[in-house]
């Protein structure tokens, strides 16, 4: 089955968050769609700071993002249905290069309500899997999340022309 078969939706973002964050001066202001109920999608092209060894990104910095992309899964299918990670695990299969786009696909595995699972991946051009990840996600606290969100925080969607 095609992509086009999919409702690519954007998803928030936020002002400071260093992965999502559309106003972090050295964040990667990464730009999410929700690929049906329980997926997610983003592309990224990592330049030379985001270097672990010579001509490949680092991989903590993968990890961070598949943490996110495994959390934004949930969010396909309710955008207030923020979660936070309680447990993380990776391979590294191959070595991701730098300055070559790279898909991130978060699926949801489980959904108990409060707890969730779900998996991450960093595919390469050739369709070739790099990274994958599995999580397990916690709800956070409803009150907990409401002194979070506040109006600084930002979250939002955010047009193409909003985002330096």
């Amino acid at each position: 089955m095609s992509d086009h078969h999919h409702t690519h939706a954007l998803q928030p973002n936020s002002q400071m968050c260093f992965v999502c964050g559309v106003s972090n001066p050295i964040g990667l202001k990464s730009r999410f769609y929700s690929v049906g109920d329980n997926q997610v999608e983003l592309r990224l092209i990592f330049t030379d700071p985001y270097q672990g060894y010579p001509g490949i990104t680092h991989g903590g910095i993968i990890a961070t993002i598949l943490d996110e992309t495994m959390g934004r899964a949930l969010l396909a299918s309710n955008q207030e249905r923020l979660m936070m990670t309680a447990k993380m695990e990776i391979k590294y299969r191959l070595s991701v290069p730098l300055n070559t786009e790279i898909l991130f696909r978060g699926v949801v595995i489980k959904d108990k309500g409060r707890i969730a699972q779900a998996e991450g991946y960093a595919i390469l051009p050739d369709g070739s899997i790099a990274v994958e990840a599995t999580g397990t996600l916690m709800q956070i606290p409803p009150d907990k999340l409401s002194e979070m969100n506040t109006p600084e925080v930002g979250w939002r969607i955010y047009e193409d022309h909003e985002i330096e």
